[in-house]
């Protein structure tokens, strides 16, 4: 597993096999670690409802989100789902191989196409045992993860759709950029872990707002801030603990550019 070209942890770029790096566990690590890591990860593209572990399988790859977006889903014996989780290119797939866990207690899905570098789980025990950076960062986020799950069971428990709906549409912008956020009807109602048709009040109601605007397969976010004071507290919740936790390791930045 080779790779063509690799770029120096500290160029202003960073590539693996020609393509370019922008998973955030992955940038700017320390030159050893950099030569450990990327000579055995494999660039591939991930489509929508791509699922990357199902509950109760075997692990048998770590993924590094490099763009696009995955969901965490806790699934009940009747097939219903509900989102505990959301990552892009802040995070991985692939957690409990950190603490020696070898099968999935989720399943986490594709939710928007993008890409993601892939690693064997085995591959990624053994460079972590030689990269105390990349497994900080990976336990890190792991932890994010957790506060995630956490406040989102809250949200899903005590808030209304809309302000769900609001504060998921807020989380997805902040990990793929733009305003634009594809996704269907169907899949927010699994993610949301509600009906389709409390979805599509939910989002009658944003729109009528002008916070939104819905159509088939995508919604065009129209008023970012309109939409924060729409959303339930959780939202504000999760990037007031994310900055936090960033200034406590040292990162100098006066607004997060992203609520994990």
């Amino acid at each position: 597993m080779a790779n063509s070209a690799v770029i120096p942890a500290n160029s202003e770029r960073n590539y693996v096999d020609g393509n370019a790096l922008h998973n955030k566990l992955l940038l700017n690590l320390p030159t050893r670690e950099c030569e450990t890591v990327y000579s055995e990860l494999v660039f591939l593209p991930v489509r929508a409802h791509d699922v990357l572990n199902e509950v109760g399988e075997q692990i048998k790859y770590a993924y590094f989100m490099n763009s696009g977006l995955a969901s965490v889903l806790n699934v009940t014996r009747q097939g219903k789902s509900v989102e505990v989780g959301l990552m892009g290119k802040e995070g991985f797939v692939g957690v409990p191989l950190l603490v020696g866990f070898t099968s999935s207690p989720t399943r986490v899905i594709v939710q928007i196409e993008g890409s993601a570098f892939r690693l064997s789980a085995a591959t990624l025990v053994e460079c972590l045992r030689t990269c105390p950076i990349l497994e900080k960062r990976m336990h890190r986020h792991s932890q994010v993860l957790a506060m995630q799950a956490s406040q989102v069971a809250t949200c899903n428990t005590l808030h209304n759709v809309d302000e769900r709906l609001a504060r998921w549409l807020l989380m997805s912008q902040d990990r793929i950029g733009g305003n634009v956020v594809p996704l269907t009807q169907e899949f927010l109602a699994h993610v949301l872990g509600t009906r389709r048709a409390s979805v599509t009040v939910a989002a009658v109601l944003l729109q009528k707002a002008g916070l939104i605007r819905y159509s088939r397969g995508s919604v065009n976010i129209k008023d970012r801030q309109a939409l924060e004071e729409a959303a339930c507290e959780c939202y504000g919740a999760l990037a007031k603990q994310s900055a936090k936790w960033d200034s406590e390791i040292g990162y100098q930045q006066h607004r997060p550019d992203i609520a994990h």
